[in-house]
């Protein structure tokens, strides 16, 4: 039943309250939880030194001492929700010092008693109890404080064994109820008394009017009466003057109008000076509240609400009408006119409410979840001592209006407009707020940047969270007071500036558009001592850094740091946070990036330009040239000038110094005998009139092989190296083995110039022949010197010079 559950829902919430303050320090040592386990008996296996207990909702049936010997330091057990039938209390002899005892939610029908010296809590709510299981036994539990019980009846003598007890909170829960003898409750002292009603019984009225005189706080569930308002028993005369009840909690209130008002007349004459309704049905059938019988019940209402009583706060919540025809005018004029300071009209579907008379005393109104309009309290001026006034989730539209209605409401100091569907499309008509207005709560609507042209002046507190609001505008009405913004929820783009909130010190920008904050915000705003900024979409670049930064320097004023706030953008980075996000100083700094960039571009150059000197460079850029004219010109010369056919079968690189063995030796053995070799020397056959280095390249060319005579003094050669350059060069365009290198004399590789690296890869990589000093081995050179050259060649019809 959700009723029943709404009571026991309050009593475990008191039970918490006492776990808690119960608890041993070490609470793995001394706790043991086997709630929800499906056990059907107690564990052997408890701890000894278990303090507090938990089996509950689970199958045991029955206890015994055995189970409960060892655990002499247990303090709270708690066995509801289980299926024990028969409860006896020497169960728990030898456990001493136990305090709280939960055996509600059970089939117990019958109870063996035995006293507790120091229990504190003992609940057997929600049990098969005819009788109220209150034995003699519990007189002497001096210590009880909160005492649940059940049962189908209530007699007299039932609390004769405890009326001395000063109790904390009694907890009644009454199931198929069947009898309750008057003025059985009143023997009882208690600071609360709580009442369960059965959801489907017509309640036993009695138990009301007692329950009055009983406690301090009176809450009773399941107030039903469905037969004729006619039969209803009206409270006795002399009742007011036993009244002690200061707070009285009606839920799941379902009666006729009529009922309704004898109750309200009842508490309203009475000391009560809380009364909460909530899930409140009134009914009025039509052939019983005549056009007669009901004006005169709202004129008995009338007469009621312009009487002073000590009622201070009245609420009622989720009300439901189903009187199918009065005037409501009437109802709203009494609640208007109620002399109380606290009044709560919520989740009712009212429409409308009057402006009082005369001057009100209400101080609190909360008219949330109804369905009010902007006609609400407009031109009213007797809500003077009126300091909160909630009314959210209505139908409330401008905004100008809104204000319009608290002009004349001087002691307002906080409003809550949220969740309606409020408006401001920046009319040149000021908004008339009230001066005194500190805390206002705009959030859930659907404004704009307009919005900041019709704020109170006075404000300190301000939230428009969830609206739609994409830039705060410069120019607006300064708010010099303002010290906290919520502006969570919204379209904005960036921080907003303190320009037009000197004061302010707490700001919400969570859940906006922010891709990257401002890092000039705590700059323009000095006093702010907290920002709320997470759950941005944030794009971590370079721009963002400069945010990051502002974090580590602001000691701790953005909150959520580091979990609310993420990288959202590049898609790389999605989840990253943004204390985990880092680039160089080099990839954020446009002016040191260009500096470094160009350094490095003058490094590069310097180091080419060293290369190209070092490796001589420019020498082969030269020699390429010269090489490419060369055979342009003889491309374009005339015919007779193009003849490339071999002339030579070699052609002879050597050095000056070298041109005695030449001369002496290579030419005259490779010249002279069968099968003579056609030499080519510089001496001899280069033609006058060209340059040596073409003559050079026309050498190469016509000679089926270039000898090259190394020694130190080729390596000291300029012109040995343009044509080792040029032998080298047709090696590679004409893909043939053309080359024969003799070393006449060795060659220290420390002699070798670094422009030398053709010579080197050369010497690394081919067979050299190495001119022998035996004599004997001379024959043996030529020969193979004959052999690398022997190649046939045309028939020339110039005659070799």
């Amino acid at each position: 039943m959700r009723s029943l559950k709404n009571i026991s829902v309050f009593t475990y919430a008191f039970t918490f309250t006492l776990w808690n303050n119960i608890q041993p320090t070490v609470e793995d040592e001394f706790i043991a939880n086997y709630s929800s386990s499906l056990l059907t008996y107690v564990p052997k296996t408890i701890p000894v030194h278990t303090q507090v207990l938990d089996l509950s909702h689970n199958r045991i049936s029955g206890l015994s001492v055995s189970e409960f010997i060892s655990l002499s330091d247990l303090r709270v057990l708690n066995l509801s929700h289980n299926l024990i039938m028969l409860l006896d209390f020497s169960v728990f002899i030898f456990n001493e010092n136990l305090e709280y005892l939960d055996l509600s939610h059970n089939n117990i029908s019958k109870v063996c008693c035995l006293t507790l010296a120091y229990l504190r809590h003992l609940d057997l709510s929600f049990n098969k109890f005819t009788a109220l299981p209150i034995c003699q036994e519990f007189g002497y539990m001096f210590h009880l404080e909160d005492l649940g019980l059940s049962g189908t009846m209530i007699r007299r003598s039932d609390f004769r064994y405890i009326k001395h007890l000063e109790l904390h909170t009694v907890f009644l829960t009454l199931g198929n109820f069947s009898l309750y003898e008057p003025q059985s409750l009143t023997v009882l002292t208690t600071r609360n008394l709580h009442i369960a009603f059965p959801e489907n019984q017509n309640f036993s009225f009695p138990l009301l009017y007692d329950g009055m005189c009983a406690s301090e706080n009176l809450k009773i569930v399941n107030l039903r009466y469905t037969l004729s308002y006619r039969d209803f028993p009206s409270p006795p005369l002399m009742l007011l003057k036993k009244i002690k009840t200061k707070a009285i909690t009606l839920d799941s209130v379902d009666l006729q109008w009529p009922i309704i008002l004898q109750i309200f007349m009842l508490i309203w004459y009475s000391p009560v000076e809380h009364l909460t309704v909530t899930n409140l049905t009134f009914r009025g059938p039509v052939e019983e509240l005549t056009e007669y019988a009901f004006p005169n019940l709202l004129s008995s209402v009338e007469q009621l609400i312009s009487s002073k009583g000590s009622m201070k706060a009245l609420t009622l919540e989720h009300v439901r009408n189903k009187v199918y025809y009065f005037n409501q005018e009437i109802l709203y004029r009494q609640f208007s006119e109620m002399n109380i300071a606290n009044l709560t009209i919520a989740d009712a579907y009212m429409p409308h409410m009057l402006c009082p008379n005369r001057t009100s005393s209400f101080q609190y109104i909360n008219f949330s979840r109804n369905a009010l309009t902007d006609e609400l309290f407009q031109n009213c001026g007797t809500l003077m001592d009126l300091k909160l006034l909630i009314l959210k989730k209505n139908k409330f539209e401008s905004l100008l209006k809104v204000s319009s209605m608290t002009s004349r409401m001087k002691s307002l100091k906080y409003l809550d407009m949220s969740n309606n569907l409020l408006r401001h499309d920046g009319a040149k008509e000021q908004c008339p707020w009230a001066e005194s207005l500190t805390e206002l709560d705009l959030s859930s609507n659907q404004l704009a940047d307009a919005v900041f042209e019709c704020l109170p002046a006075s404000v300190r507190k301000l939230s428009l969270e969830n609206n739609q609001i994409s830039n705060v505008p410069r120019g607006m009405v300064e708010l010099q007071r303002l010290e906290e913004l919520n502006l969570a929820s919204n379209r904005l783009a960036d921080l907003p500036g303190c320009s037009g909130f000197p004061s302010l010190q707490f700001l919400n920008m969570e859940m906006n558009s922010i891709l990257t904050p401002s890092a000039e915000f705590f700059q323009s705003c000095p006093r702010v001592r907290e920002l709320q900024a997470g759950h941005n979409p944030f794009k971590c670049s370079c721009e963002l850094q400069a945010f990051i930064r502002l974090e580590r320097r602001s000691g701790g004023k953005l909150f959520g740091w580091p979990a609310a706030y993420e990288c959202e953008y590049p898609e790389s980075l999605r989840g990253t946070q943004l204390q985990d996000f880092h680039l160089s100083l080099l990839a954020c700094n446009t002016a040191l990036l260009l500096a470094t960039a160009l350094l490095l571009t003058l490094l590069l150059v310097a180091a080419v330009a060293f290369l190209c000197i070092y490796l001589d460079v420019p020498w082969y850029v030269r020699m390429t040239w010269q090489w490419t004219q060369t055979k342009r010109r003889a491309r374009h010369g005339p015919a007779g000038d193009q003849g490339s056919a071999l002339q030579f079968h070699a052609f002879i690189s050597y050095s000056e110094r070298d041109s005695p063995w030449v001369k002496n030796e290579l030419i005259p053995n490779l010249e002279k005998g069968e099968g003579c070799v056609q030499l080519c020397q510089h001496e001899r056959n280069f033609i006058p009139g060209k340059s040596i280095v073409e003559n050079i390249i026309n050498c190469i060319e016509k000679s089926y092989k270039s000898i090259f005579v190394l020694s130190p003094n080729f390596v000291r050669s300029d012109w040995c190296h343009y044509e080792l350059y040029f032998a080298h060069h047709k090696l590679f365009s004409e893909n043939s083995n053309s080359l024969i290198l003799i070393l006449l004399e060795p060659i220290p590789p420390y002699l070798i110039p670094a422009r030398y690296h053709k010579l080197k890869a050369l010497m690394a990589k081919r067979t050299y022949l190495e001119w022998p000093k035996e004599r004997s081995k001379h024959a043996l050179f030529w020969a193979n010197l004959r052999a690398a050259i022997s190649i046939n060649l045309p028939i020339s019809s110039e005659p070799n010079e």
